[in-house]
């Protein structure tokens, strides 16, 4: 049976090492310092880069953790601490259905909700978009992590006369901040790598963001549009896009392992 365990773990990472080794070799002869300094260069003209994608990368999911995080915190410590009330049923079915909700429904949604009203695209309507997708992530972690917690100690908390707030957020949720921390990475990861929300909230543009209220690049719509270019050397800023997002993506996802075993969240489960 271990054996077996073993064989079904290296089938498991086949595809994992098969894409890594297919983008490493595609993308990395493409990165280099224009790459992330410079903007698209016009059609016809080589070189160029895709920084102002990642600066629009960086813009929107600012944007949405400023509301995606808080939100989703204060909604797992309410699953959580209130789990037996009647709003708390609500809200965990709630969250639930948003995390198998499509990305691309979600951006349908903003779109009607805010592009349309506002006459045109914008990084405000973008970060929406994501923070929807953050949200779920973020409260159904923080419920899980914070159920981890030992009743014992809530109640040596008000044993002592603390009031029931308080013990929330400065013993339950500060000793579990590490481990609230790796939902937090996990929902920027996804966040990070989500184009067909994007497509229909911040669209996209060649130049720098100009403003929030205005369209906004971002890293995997600039990929999305090199790769179906017929152009070979967008293709190759593509694949080189795919190699930078990729990396990001498998450092939040290290971080958040490391973050976990240090809290001991792995060992707990």
């Amino acid at each position: 049976m271990l054996t077996l365990i073993w064989v079904a773990a290296a089938v498991a990472l086949i595809p994992l090492a098969l894409v890594f080794a297919w983008i490493l070799g595609a993308g990395l002869p493409a990165v280099s310092w224009d790459f992330f300094t410079q903007i698209p260069a016009p059609l016809g003209q080589s070189g160029g880069g895709m920084a102002n994608a990642l600066i629009g990368t960086l813009t929107l999911v600012g944007l949405a953790s400023c509301v995606g995080v808080p939100l989703g915190i204060l909604c797992g410590v309410f699953l959580s601490e209130y789990a037996e009330s009647k709003l708390a049923r609500i809200t965990r079915f709630t969250l639930d259905l948003l995390t198998s909700v499509p990305s691309i429904v979600i951006g349908l949604f903003i779109y009607a909700l805010l592009v349309v009203p506002m006459r045109g695209f914008s990084a405000w309507a973008g970060a929406a978009a994501l923070a929807i997708i953050m949200l779920p992530i973020i409260g159904k972690t923080t419920e899980e992590v914070l159920k981890l917690v030992p009743d014992n100690i809530r109640e040596a908390g008000l044993a002592l006369g603390i009031s029931r707030w308080r013990v929330i957020m400065s013993i339950v949720l500060k000793g579990s901040s590490g481990a609230v921390a790796t939902g937090v990475i996990l929902a920027v990861a996804r966040a990070a790598g989500e184009s067909a929300p994007l497509l229909f909230t911040a669209f996209s543009n060649q130049f720098w963001p100009s403003g929030l209220g205005q369209p906004t690049p971002s890293l995997p719509v600039q990929i999305y549009v090199y790769a179906i270019s017929p152009y070979a050397e967008w293709h190759q800023l593509a694949w080189a896009g795919a190699l930078v997002l990729v990396s990001v993506v498998f450092v939040l996802n290290l971080s958040t392992r490391i973050l976990m075993s240090r809290s001991g969240v792995v060992r707990a489960r």
